[in-house]
């Protein structure tokens, strides 16, 4: 059986794409936008949508007159606008409501670059720019169907494929198999106390936090809303219930930053172990979700199993 110490994250590092320039007038000519660019809609209204981006200016907004129209109420009627020059894309903030960040980072003018991840309000896109952009996007596509567009951990149609095929395998080889369902604490406070972005925020925050500390055999998927889950392949009771408890230090040690607001969050979790018994994926979920809901009735932030 696997120690169910958490290892530490990897860093991630990110390759700009060149630009092409353009042929013309060699004295005046503006350089062009590379053979192709897209915006790509990973989180939101139109998931999956894609807006090809050309050398005029587009204007990005909630209202259907905009080039590049997000309706969701997140999103300014004139949010953001983007434009080629020097070479390169950018994204101007338009006086928003809520912002436009790239990379995770508030920003008022930016150049962006191929594989840099846009948030306009709450609409979350992924810039792909290039030669090759077509296999950039189907690539996107096929992760929508995989990955949850917010959390970019795996979303609840993945998560129950993968449980049926490791339930599977540990009757098949009669090995140990462990499911963690945890839930947010008094979620709706946050949504209620500081809007709907922050708790995305949080739900964000969470998985940026846990995923790179899941084995490579492991699974941590959003389950629905504000709860979550873990499939832990080859863990025993006691493997599941150190993984566990190490979840809920680790999420509730540090409040999580929203703006100039710290957010305190904790979570409660409910685990369940394969035993001798026949079973199948649903009696796992069963039994995980009512340990979940008897750490919430015994106080919350705590793990139940």
């Amino acid at each position: 059986m696997y120690n169910r110490a958490l290892p530490p994250p990897d860093d991630i590092s990110r390759t700009q794409v060149m630009r092409a320039p353009v042929v013309g007038d060699e004295s005046r000519a503006t350089p062009a936008p590379p053979t192709e660019s897209v915006l790509v809609v990973l989180y939101g209204p139109s998931l999956g949508r894609r807006f090809v981006l050309g050398h005029a200016e587009q204007i990005v907004g909630r209202t259907p007159e905009c080039a590049i129209p997000l309706d969701a109420d997140s999103v300014s009627r004139r949010h953001a606008r983007i434009y080629f020059a020097e070479d390169s894309f950018w994204l101007e903030d338009l006086g928003s409501t809520n912002g436009s960040f790239v990379n995770d980072r508030r920003v008022d003018r930016h150049r962006i670059g191929g594989g840099d991840i846009l948030r306009i309000g709450g609409v979350i896109l992924k810039f792909l720019s290039g030669s090759d952009v077509e296999t950039s996007y189907h690539e996107e596509i096929y992760r929508l169907t995989i990955l949850d567009g917010l959390t970019q951990v795996h979303n609840k149609r993945y998560f129950l494929e993968f449980l049926e095929r490791e339930v599977s395998r540990a009757l098949r080889h009669q090995s140990c198999l462990a499911l963690v369902l945890f839930d947010i604490d008094h979620f709706k406070l946050v949504n209620d106390g500081h809007g709907h972005m922050a708790g995305d925020a949080v739900l964000k925050e969470i998985g940026r936090r846990l995923k790179p500390r899941i084995r490579k055999e492991d699974l941590l998927a959003r389950y629905g809303g504000e709860e979550f889950a873990c499939v832990l392949p080859d863990t025993t009771r006691e493997g599941a219930a150190i993984f566990a408890e190490a979840v809920r230090i680790l999420i509730g040690r540090y409040p999580i930053r929203y703006g100039t607001v710290d957010l305190p969050i904790t979570v409660s979790l409910g685990v369940a172990v394969t035993d001798a018994r026949r079973y199948d994926a649903i009696d796992l979920i069963r039994r995980a979700d009512e340990k979940l809901y008897e750490a919430k009735r015994s106080g919350r932030n705590r793990v139940a199993m």
